[in-house]
């Protein structure tokens, strides 16, 4: 009996053993995300009992993790589920003082972006930076070398406090973590510390402010102060006081199916390395950055049927908005939905007001869960459109766009300067409201085709005829550009007279093509890949059309692709745009001065009118060397890069001679002049001329023409732009004529170049000098030049000209041979 008692409680106890190992191994799957290394007798002593650390007197805030204050901590009990998941840590100015960082910097501008992991290490959480630049799928065996060869920094380590009652979270204290001078998510990046020379936090007058915990996101608000010997205001003090926004948001379990770049459509874009690739090589992906929309009934729209999203994309107002510019900032947002109708839905935009206090009392412009038109208080004259995308997909999960309170104030300028001689509404200080109005819903239109995820595309003016801007009925039609991306703010080719002209951009048929290209939901793709025939064909179908060209922003080669012009042929539009510049010059005091009874508003429109004149030479200046670039695919005919015909650049040399390096007098009306400034006049005139005297005579400029001419002999050379630009700035050598002031300079400047170019000492492996200056041919074409000019001034200093003229001849003589013969 006695020995079936003992084999009897023997094999209760074996039972029990089993029954808790069973137990034990549940409890490690269910957290699956705990250390194998360490075992709860061993943290026994850090770890404490939940209520010891979450007492009653908590205020607990529940959402994606719940946020406890206990005292003046913060703590997060992070759900077990939730560690090694994707989440976006996104850091931005709540508050700033004035000035800080220049005028781009503000009240709701991102300082960081990163996406992360909360990730457990022994008895401590770890946050975990993340990257999705390299990647490959997790059952291949490269996986683990793609890990290996980026390992992500850790941000921060914090030590597990508690685990929560059913053991299914982990409880850790933040304070420290976000009232530090954390440099991951700080607001003050090195750029701005050094010019501030900001020395360190003050803690004491350092805080967490609020911790808010929704259903996906967490919202953190701190205040720091930090000491700073040289401080944008307030110097004396000594002090530097920012208010962060830290936005914490939980990414899509499934990342959304990414859609294929294609460089003849304009995106925004992320890039991935796959090294799971069949290519013999890392293969590099780019993905367009969008939003995430699908049709509510997918048959319907697969009928064609015009079907709203399942959830649309939508945009508040900021409460500092003032009421007046509500309706034209809603307008403008809205406008977008015209497009989206082209990629087969309806209402996929919308603009809302701000919610009152009764509607929702916890929104805030700096909470991830809202994209908002933030209305700045600064005196930048500007609009921005940035967005946040998740980086593993490219999807946008939110943006704001920056609206500054004096951008307005420019806009009326140029509308005064540009359109002015062709519309008598331009005439005034005061412009009628609805022209303002119609200007600010076209650049709110303008940056949320950003925040959708078009960049610009300065090809599309070119697109329209010249001649078409003069056309009433084809303007209303069809604005000034193809697209509202491009910047062609104005019709400044509209002559006085002519009638029913839009002056005012407009969106265009590029934005249908390109919204469709992105947005067009494809209910048949399974993959990225799946896609890429039908959007090869939407391309291809289309191809040829320039109202459909895609132009970058950032060529600097390319004059079918430049910024603030319009129309195909910039010769004859900035012939266009002088002519009506010289009257608005003329008639200026007119209409400021003499209204204001003060010069304030005419030295303001002056100095810009400056910048106008620039701007429509610099469109010609394009022209000489410039190479015009059609992105295709191979299947496509033709080349991707073809240099601007001969003919043409040689009318570009000669249009610039004869409007921008002869003397401008017009600009130089005493009435302004004398009422503005009281020196500075020539030297004003020196500074534009040359800025486009060196622009013509670059490096750059000079390595594309010697390319040129190599691939085909009846191009333009360099040795022909270089001789052309000789005769024409030195026209007064053959007339033996005096030399005015103004010219004097220009031609001084020459000189300075050309030592310049037979001088400077360039780096051959600079990523913008794609030749060899000193083993090329542009030094003995400078030589050459400088030679042909001495013997043509050794000439000319002998003909009958005033003592001026000679003394700056004899002058240049000397400065060419200290050029040729330094020593």
């Amino acid at each position: 009996m006695k020995r079936i008692l003992v084999l009897l409680i023997m094999g209760i106890l074996s039972i029990s053993c089993a029954t808790a190992k069973k137990s034990s191994k549940n409890k490690s799957q269910s957290n699956s995300v705990a250390s194998k290394t360490q075992s709860p007798s061993k943290n026994k002593g850090k770890i404490k009992g939940y209520d010891k650390v979450i007492t009653k007197d908590a205020i607990t805030d529940e959402g994606l993790f719940n946020v406890h204050l206990v005292g003046d901590k913060y703590y997060f009990e992070i759900p077990l589920q939730y560690l090694n998941t994707d989440m976006l840590l996104v850091s931005r100015l709540a508050k700033l003082p004035a000035n800080l960082g220049g005028g781009y910097v503000n009240a709701g501008t991102k300082t960081n972006t990163r996406m992360i992991n909360w990730e457990r290490f022994k008895d401590k959480i770890l946050i975990k930076e993340k990257s999705s630049s390299a990647v490959a799928a997790d059952s291949l065996p490269i996986h683990v070398s793609v890990r290996a060869n980026n390992y992500e920094p850790t941000l921060y380590a914090f030590d597990i406090e508690a685990f929560s009652k059913d053991s299914s979270a982990v409880v850790i204290d933040v304070s420290s973590f976000y009232s530090s001078d954390v440099k991951a998510i700080s607001g003050l990046p090195s750029f701005i510390r050094k010019r501030y020379k900001v020395r360190s936090l003050d803690k004491s007058r350092s805080f967490i402010n609020a911790v808010r915990s929704y259903p996906k996101n967490i919202e953190v608000v701190q205040d720091f102060t930090f000491n700073a010997a040289e401080p944008p205001t307030n110097s004396s003090a000594e002090t530097i006081s920012i208010q962060m926004n830290q936005s914490m948001i939980l990414l899509p379990e499934e990342p959304m199916q990414p859609r294929y770049f294609d460089e003849r459509v304009g995106w925004f874009t992320l890039s991935q390395y796959d090294y799971g690739s069949e290519e013999l090589k890392a293969d590099e992906k780019t993905y367009i950055r969008r939003w995430k929309l699908i049709p509510k009934d997918i048959e319907a729209y697969k009928r064609g049927e015009l079907v709203e999203p399942v959830k649309p994309i939508v945009y508040y107002l900021d409460p500092a908005t003032p009421m007046k510019f509500r309706p034209y900032m809603k307008e403008g947002i809205e406008l977008w939905q015209k497009a989206f109708e082209a990629a087969g839905f309806k209402n996929a935009i919308i603009a809302k007001d701000p919610p009152t206090k009764e509607e929702d009392p916890e929104f805030s412009p700096e909470d991830i869960r809202y994209s908002v038109v933030r209305y700045v208080a600064s005196t930048t004259r500007n609009a921005t459109g940035p967005s946040v995308s998740d980086p593993r997909s490219g999807e946008i999960i939110e943006s704001d766009i920056i609206w500054y309170h004096n951008h307005l104030r420019s806009y009326r300028n140029r509308y005064l300067l540009e359109t002015g001689a062709a519309n008598p509404s331009a005439r005034t200080l005061h412009t009628p409201d609805e022209e303002i109005g119609e200007m600010m819903k076209m650049v709110i239109a303008h940056e949320v085709g950003h925040t959708l995820g078009l960049p610009h595309n300065m090809s599309a003016s070119y697109a329209y005829d010249v001649e078409s801007y003069r056309d009433g009925d084809f303007t209303q039609k069809n604005g000034i550009a193809a697209t509202i991306m491009d910047y062609a703010r104005y019709n400044y080719i509209a002559q006085p007279g002519d009638e029913n002209i839009r002056f005012i951009r407009q969106l265009g048929p590029y934005d249908d093509y390109a919204i469709n290209y992105g947005y067009r939901y494809i209910p048949e793709a399974q993959s990225a890949d799946d896609e890429k025939e039908t959007l090869d064909r939407w391309i291809t179908e289309k191809a040829g059309d320039p109202i459909y060209k895609f132009g970058k922003q950032s060529s600097r080669f390319d004059p079918t692709s430049q910024t603030e012009d319009i129309g195909n042929n910039s010769v004859q539009a900035s012939t266009y745009g002088l002519k009506n510049l010289k009257i608005v010059a003329a008639n200026l005091p007119k209409w400021t001065s003499d209204k204001t009874n003060d010069f304030d508003d005419l030295k303001e429109l002056y100095g810009e009118m400056l910048g106008v004149w620039s701007r429509y030479v610099g469109h010609v200046v394009t022209h000489v060397g410039g190479v015009v670039e059609d992105t295709k695919n191979p299947s496509q005919q033709g080349v991707v890069y073809n240099p601007v015909d001969k003919a043409y650049q040689k009318l570009a040399i000669k249009w610039l001679h004869d409007n921008a390096f002869e003397t401008p007098n017009w600009l130089m009306d005493e009435k302004i002049l004398k009422n503005i400034d009281f020196a500075g006049y020539t030297d004003r005139i020196r500074s534009l001329q040359t800025r486009h005297l060196n622009s013509l005579m670059s490096f750059e400029r000079l390595g594309r023409l010697i390319d040129h001419k190599a691939m085909d002999r009846s191009n333009y050379s360099a040795l022909d732009m270089m001789s052309d630009i000789r005769v024409g700035i030195w026209s007064e050598t053959r007339t033996s004529s005096n030399v005015s002031v103004f010219r004097r300079n220009l031609q001084r400047a020459y000189i300075d170049r050309l030592g310049y170019l037979m001088t400077e000492k360039m780096d051959p492996n600079r990523s913008s000098q794609y030749f060899n200056v000193n083993q090329s041919d542009v030094r003995s074409i400078v030589r050459g030049e400088l030679n042909e000019l001495k013997q043509l001034l050794t000439s000319a200093v002998k003909a009958r000209v005033d003592t001026d003229t000679k003394y700056h001849y004899k002058d240049c003589i000397e400065r060419i041979n200290l050029i040729l013969d330094p020593k």
